[in-house]
């Protein structure tokens, strides 16, 4: 059986087409779309009409890519950007009409168990009690767990996108006012879901999301060209003392940073500055760096639990669902 799944997030549409293979999704191909929605939202967070139709033509194009490696219509869904416009609605329903993609979006705790779920696949059982934490450009997922799925999640407005607007006006250099307010509203936004993850007292912790991955890379893992398998963490000292190297710098400056891409520049002060907080106060030292993140786990559920789970999905958000794991018809992509 072949699969795909779409993900709309912040800054990229991504496209994972997978062989399930033994239960586990293989990728067979990838792709994705830069399109940082998050840089074109209005001040009452609706999308404009430019950024829609951007967003039609890139789902278009990962659902021909999709079709062209055999894969059955895409498992599509929006996160945090969408989810919380006011025209969230119009959005999905233009990008269903001009693709033919059935996409929807899900509450930010089902993203968090999803996460979850990916990453318990990946560090597997010998991994324990396990807490996840999560960082998009919209939100931060956390979750807690001892099984297959968590016991606990939440999904808070602390995305490094997100804070980087509220937070950091200025050009060039953020001013140590700045950062010290963002640090404060995320300690004061952290503090309940905090305790919860310090009184169930994980075994390991788990970071996902290009946010935490490029911030390990910073503080000293692997590079990515040295494959998935490698074993890499982030340190909490190590962390705090990468905040007082991008505080120090422009997003500019940033991007001459290893493993800090010139898209995510900069937000990375206000990813490590959230980064760094959800782990003290949980009381995490250091967290594995996951690749398995919320793609890996919607493909894990639809082969765990079946079609049937997915339509209930998309029936919350009224998507279609697409019929018997046949390839889309995609209608002709907008110029």
């Amino acid at each position: 059986m072949r699969l795909s799944v779409v993900d709309v997030g912040s800054n990229t549409v991504r496209l994972v087409v997978a062989d399930a293979e033994d239960g586990v999704p293989l990728p067979v191909h990838t792709a994705k779309w830069k399109l940082r929605l998050s840089e074109h939202v209005a001040a009452d967070g609706r999308l404009s009409e430019e950024s829609v139709a951007r967003l039609v033509a890139a789902v278009a194009a990962a659902g021909r890519a999709a079709q062209q490696w055999g894969a059955a219509g895409p498992l599509a869904f929006a996160t945090a950007v969408v989810r919380n416009a006011p025209n969230r609605q119009e959005v999905l329903d233009a990008v269903r009409s001009g693709t033919g993609v059935p996409i929807c979006t899900m509450p930010g705790e089902l993203e968090a168990e999803l996460t979850f779920l990916g990453a318990r696949r990946w560090l597997g059982w010998r991994a324990g009690p396990l807490a996840l934490f999560d960082i998009g450009g919209g939100s931060l997922e956390v979750a807690f767990g001892r099984g297959r799925l968590p016991d606990f999640t939440a999904s808070l407005p602390l995305g490094a996108n997100r804070l980087t607007r509220q937070f950091f006006h200025e050009a060039g250099r953020p001013s140590a006012l700045s950062v010290k307010a963002l640090r404060r509203k995320v300690r004061h936004q952290l503090r309940d879901v905090a305790e919860r993850v310090r009184w169930e007292g994980p075994r390991t912790a788990v970071a996902t999301s290009r946010t935490f991955q490029q911030l390990g890379r910073l503080c000293g893992a692997a590079p990515g060209r040295e494959g998935p398998f490698v074993s890499r963490h982030l340190a909490r000292r190590d962390l705090r003392s990468c905040i007082d190297t991008l505080s120090e710098l422009s997003a500019l400056e940033r991007a001459e940073l290893p493993g800090i891409s010139a898209p995510r520049a900069e937000q990375s002060l206000a990813g490590a500055v959230v980064g760094h907080t959800v782990m003290k106060l949980t009381g995490i030292k250091t967290a594995a760096i996951c690749p398995w993140a919320i793609r890996e786990g919607v493909l894990l559920r639809y082969i765990e639990d079946g079609a049937g789970w997915w339509s209930e999905i998309a029936k919350r958000s009224e998507a279609p669902v697409p019929v018997g794991g046949a390839p889309l018809r995609l209608a002709t992509p907008p110029h």
